[in-house]
């Protein structure tokens, strides 16, 4: 399971949580906000391990009964909660999971801890169901809620709880660990190190991820042909990505780094700051083509079709409109 000590970057975090223990100071509801990928759950259970850990440390001691159980998922004062349909929290999840269990005191620790993953997706009568509980909530009861997107709560919710928000990580620290810690190669850290953008969960995802030289490769063919290729020849690289299993959104993001080449070298001609090395004659064509405003029109565009994936808009609808708007821009 390890400790506190091992978590790369967030500092600032680690120290407040620590300090809350040791100080018994610690409150009955947080929000651990940050990208898919930044160490919500990591910090989470480390947090709801030391709490409950029988040592009493600001950190577990990865030895007790009770750090042994919530390393295997199973400590009965921990509770996951969890959800039929995908893409929604119910309020019936809340009431059966929380409300209803929330006043069974603890079975054997000094707290009973709930973890609500995705708490955005929370239908609005879920969160008001929940509301209730975090307003009156018993002595032992701690909440943490995780989210990507914390505006999506109620701020009723959100002025009730201590945000604790997982900013982006040095890439020095992410090349590091990767290095040292997964043996990744100089020139492959370098690589996943760039593509992450400081999150590092999509930077150990890329540097274990069997296909990712493949699925960089297609990117930069698509990109490097894109203004020639036509709209159905587009719509089928999507859809092999598909079949990689990758998440869309870090395709996408490759995709973004790839234009952001573009638009730092067309603006400080400096070939240091170009994560696509090898493109470099791609990347400096595509920079004399283009304006500034259309660069950057098209960067924004890769966020509006990722909210609307998340949306659930049609796919192949969504990525036929990003395309044309790298094509015309």
């Amino acid at each position: 399971m390890g400790s506190f000590k091992d978590v790369v970057g967030h500092n600032d975090i680690i120290n407040y949580i620590r300090n809350a223990v040791s100080m018994d100071q610690v409150t009955h509801a947080y929000i651990l906000n940050g990208e898919r990928g930044a160490g919500k759950k990591l910090v989470a259970k480390l947090f709801a391990t030391t709490l409950l850990c029988e040592e009493g440390g600001p950190d577990p001691c990865n030895r007790c009964h009770s750090c042994r159980q919530a390393e295997g998922g199973n400590h009965p004062d921990i509770i996951w909660v969890t959800h039929e349909k995908p893409n929604s929290i119910s309020v019936d999840d809340i009431r059966e999971q929380v409300n209803n269990t929330i006043m069974i005191k603890p079975y054997q620790g000094p707290y009973k801890v709930y973890v609500i993953d995705h708490a955005d997706i929370m239908t609005p009568q879920a969160q008001n169901a929940l509301l209730k509980t975090i307003e009156e909530p018993p002595q032992y009861a701690v909440i943490m809620l995780l989210t990507e997107n914390a505006e999506m709560l109620l701020p009723t919710i959100a002025s009730r709880c201590v945000m604790l928000k997982l900013r982006y990580i040095r890439d020095i620290l992410i090349k590091k660990y990767l290095m040292e810690t997964l043996k990744v190669p100089d020139y492959k850290a370098d690589m996943c190190t760039a593509f992450a953008q400081g999150n590092m969960g999509r930077a150990i995802m890329l540097a274990n991820s069997e296909h990712y030289n493949e699925i960089r490769e297609e990117a930069v063919q698509t990109l490097k042909y894109i203004h020639e290729m036509e709209l159905n020849e587009v719509i089928q690289a999507v859809n092999r990505i598909s079949s990689y299993k990758l998440e869309i959104s870090d395709y996408l993001d490759i995709m973004v780094v790839w234009f952001r080449d573009v638009l730092l070298y067309k603006a400080t001609r400096d070939v240091d700051v170009v994560v696509f090395k090898e493109e470099l004659d791609s990347i400096r064509e595509q920079a004399r083509k283009s304006s500034y405003e259309g660069i950057q029109l098209i960067i924004t565009s890769f966020d509006r079709a990722k909210e609307r994936l998340k949306a659930n808009v049609n796919f192949e609808l969504v990525m036929e409109l990003l395309f044309l708007t790298i094509q015309e821009n």
